[in-house]
C-alpha cells in the first residue's frame, strides 16, 4: 500500500500538481550560449563611457534635466 502524505495540500498546490501531471513533463530550458553572453556583457561595458565621451557638455545637462523631470513628474502622479 502506497504512502500517504500526513501534510495537506492547499487547492491551488493540488491543483498545479494535477495539471503537472495531465501535460506531462515539462521542456529543458534553454541554456545561452556562454561566449554570446560575454560577448553582449563586453559591449554593454563599453556602451555608457563611450556615450558619454562622445555627448557634449550641453548634451549631458539637458539629458540629465529630462531625467530629473521625468523622475519628478512619476512622484507626483503616484501621489495623487
Amino acid at each position: 500500500m502506497p504512502k500517504r502524505s500526513s501534510r495537506r495540500r492547499d487547492v491551488n498546490q493540488l491543483a498545479a500538481i494535477i495539471v503537472r501531471a495531465a501535460t506531462g513533463p515539462t521542456k529543458k530550458r534553454h541554456r545561452k550560449n556562454p561566449a554570446a553572453v560575454a560577448l553582449g556583457r563586453l559591449g554593454g561595458l563599453k556602451g555608457g563611457k563611450a556615450r558619454a565621451k562622445r555627448l557634449s557638455a550641453e548634451e549631458r545637462k539637458e539629458i540629465a534635466r529630462q531625467a530629473a523631470a521625468a523622475r519628478w513628474s512619476a512622484r507626483t502622479e503616484s501621489e495623487k
